[in-house]
């Protein structure tokens, strides 16, 4: 199909479907209605796994709705436009963004160099619909299907706000640059936008999977001098000391609280920076813990189950530490996801170790969620 033929009519295509919460996603057959204004339709070329979609799937989401179509970390090649939509036209090669970016001038958030967080959107895309409140996808019956983080990128087809679309080189594989649309993104985004980690810095990073690893990456190409990698599962070390770790540490083999044998053993205070990449809410409280007295800063990146809460001491903010978060590694989507593209085609930001698995066609989408719950997965991605 081309655009030609499509545009202002609607599409039917394959797509994953979960109907519910704890059971596989379906292969249905779905309509994708047309773009409306200020929206964009897309053709998806490849879709890599992260864990967040299957944190919905497993029904941990508070926000989570079913029945829906998942995903979110995609590339994409633009269809059609609906009205109004300027900054992308048919032809044009796409990353859906999950955090969006209207550049509005009466938009605080946009315009603060402080965040990234567009609230534009964020209110009807938490409840699976599109800006005006409906949804673009039905099923055989004709029901409709919520949409997931503005982007449901597990199908052939799908329909995004046009401040959603990070628009990129043409030249970039999109099954490799997709990536850039979740988990590489945040953990690069951790260490040099939300922390800005200086050269010689030291830093612990809590989880090894394809954040975490970003994390390091993004922290050897700041400089840092120590890099700290914490799992439980050893089978990770490797990739972890090939991304940039100088120390490896198995937490469940050690006979004290990891965050003592960080600061006090490998650290005589404590590291500069430390990141919790797990959504565990005890490890982000270790990685507080083991950061530098006087200055540490731990960064939060890890999503943790509903209801769950974090707690230290108020002694560990008051003897200096900064507890923060990011989202998206505070990387203003639009802008500077085609950025880290860009450092990609130069050869300046190698991704390409970040893909350990690879499935061919939409249908193959639950051989890749177990994939990536078999505990050797960083990214598989999903051609269609």
């Amino acid at each position: 199909m081309t655009s030609s033929t499509t545009a202002g009519k609607p599409i039917q295509c394959k797509a994953m479907v979960a109907r519910a919460a704890k059971q596989p996603l379906t292969l249905e057959t779905i309509t994708v209605d047309p773009p409306g204004a200020g929206e964009v339709r897309v053709k998806v070329i490849a879709n890599a796994l992260c864990h967040t979609d299957v944190y919905t799937l497993d029904g941990c989401d508070p926000e989570g709705l079913f029945p829906c179509i998942l995903g979110h970390e995609a590339g994409c090649i633009v269809e059609s436009v609906g009205e109004g939509v300027t900054s992308v036209a048919p032809g044009d090669h796409v990353i859906p963004c999950y955090t969006p970016q209207c550049c509005e001038a009466q938009c605080i958030f946009c315009q603060s160099p402080k965040t990234n967080l567009c609230p534009k959107i964020r209110s009807t895309q938490g409840k699976g619909v599109m800006p005006d409140g409906s949804v673009r996808f039905k099923d055989h019956d004709g029901n409709p299907i919520y949409h997931f983080m503005g982007c449901s990128t597990m199908s052939e087809y799908t329909v995004l706000a046009e401040i959603s679309c990070a628009k990129i080189d043409k030249g970039a594989p999109l099954d490799k640059v997709c990536l850039f649309g979740c988990g590489v993104s945040t953990g690069l985004g951790a260490v040099w936008n939300t922390c800005k980690v200086e050269v010689n810095s030291t830093v612990a990073v809590f989880g090894l999977g394809a954040v975490g690893l970003a994390v390091i990456q993004g922290a050897k190409m700041a400089g840092a001098s120590k890099i700290i990698a914490v799992d439980i599962n050893p089978g990770k070390f490797p990739a972890a000391i090939k991304m940039g770790a100088t120390d490896v540490v198995n937490a469940s083999q050690l006979d004290k609280p990891v965050q003592s044998h960080i600061a006090g053993e490998l650290t005589p205070w404590g590291v500069d920076y430390s990141f919790d990449c797990t959504g565990n809410t005890q490890v982000m409280r270790a990685a507080l813990e083991c950061a530098h007295r006087g200055w540490g800063t731990s960064c939060v990146i890890g999503v943790a189950a509903s209801g769950h809460e974090i707690c230290t001491r108020p002694f560990q903010l008051v003897t200096g530490r900064v507890w923060k978060g990011t989202a998206f590694g505070g990387f203003k989507s639009r802008r500077d996801v085609p950025l880290l593209v860009e450092r990609f085609m130069t050869g300046k930001l190698p991704i390409e170790d970040y893909i350990t698995h690879e499935f061919q066609g939409v249908e193959t989408t639950n051989d890749a969620i177990d994939a990536l719950h078999s505990g050797d997965c960083l990214r598989a991605v999903v051609k269609y």
